[in-house]
């Protein structure tokens, strides 16, 4: 048996995966237009033709395939076979047999892999770098990877003190549920952060705000993702850290690494999303 599925059967880790492959059943043309928004919008680039995009931590492949219609030369990884084999679907369906898009098993702890894989213009892990269980081990790894001049864009859970610490309780207690509990669990975690916006939008007099954000989350979410398969990946997500804005900035900075855009959750659930600039050490 392999480590991962050691991790897994433990409960020490989430199958992040097998929850991407119920997904990808679902992605249509809006989810790749979004993702593909998410990434101009961020990046500040309108095309990525020309460009080396390094997706660490592919996930359900999602941002990959969106780097490559982009017109990037993708690299993806993940830690997670099943990762590895949503990604590998996606370039079935949408660049059978295209030899700009490399797809590999591999962690981003490993460092003897990295330091194979070269520099790129675009460095791109989302939501990963804090399931590795050494967050910022797996932040100093991907920092050689950028090339001077290329971006980092990251995103990493928000540091909400007392409340990660619940929520870190709860994903462990996920976790180690027999598999047919997990869903009603996530169900029943969720329910009443629901219930009371969706009572705040009714106190304003606009319950229909509320029940189109659901239908429309592909694009609400600005990330062309699936809003049950990112409640299932929030609630399960272990392992789990956190970091405050602050710390991430001064961590890079110290590397020659410029901020060029910050997007904030406002101090609620999720990631903060950075985007840097690598400039070189002064």
């Amino acid at each position: 048996m392999s480590r991962h599925s050691e991790e897994i059967n433990s409960g020490k880790r989430f199958s992040f995966g097998k929850n991407w492959q119920n997904f990808i059943k679902e992605i249509n043309e809006k989810n790749i237009s979004e993702a593909e928004k998410s990434l101009k919008v961020m990046l500040n680039l309108e095309t990525l033709s020309g460009k080396s995009f390094l997706d660490a931590g592919s996930g359900s492949g999602l941002f990959s395939l969106a780097a490559r219609r982009l017109g990037a030369k993708v690299h993806s990884f993940d830690y997670d076979p099943h990762s590895v084999a949503c990604t590998n679907e996606l370039k079935c369906r949408y660049f059978p047999g295209d030899d700009k898009w490399r797809i590999e098993e591999a962690s981003v702890l490993d460092v003897n892999y990295l330091l194979n894989l070269g520099e790129f213009d675009v460095v791109y892990s989302w939501g990963v770098l804090h399931h590795t269980g050494a967050m910022w081990r797996a932040l100093e790894n991907i920092e050689p990877l950028v090339k001077i001049n290329g971006k980092l864009f990251i995103a990493i859970y928000n540091d909400q003190g007392s409340w990660s610490r619940r929520w870190r309780i709860l994903k462990i207690i996920y976790n180690r549920l027999p598999g047919p509990f997990k869903p009603v669990y996530a169900g029943l975690i969720m329910a009443p952060r629901e219930m009371k916006f969706f009572m705040l939008h009714m106190l304003k007099g606009r319950p229909h705000t509320y029940i189109n954000n659901i239908i429309n989350y592909s694009q609400t979410s600005f990330r062309g993702m699936s809003m049950w398969h990112d409640l299932v990946d929030w609630i399960g997500g272990y392992p789990f850290e956190v970091a405050k804005p602050e710390a991430i900035f001064s961590f890079y900075h110290g590397k020659g690494f410029e901020l060029e855009r910050l997007k904030t959750n406002a101090g609620s659930l999720g990631c903060n999303e950075y985007v840097f600039s690598k400039r070189g050490i002064r």
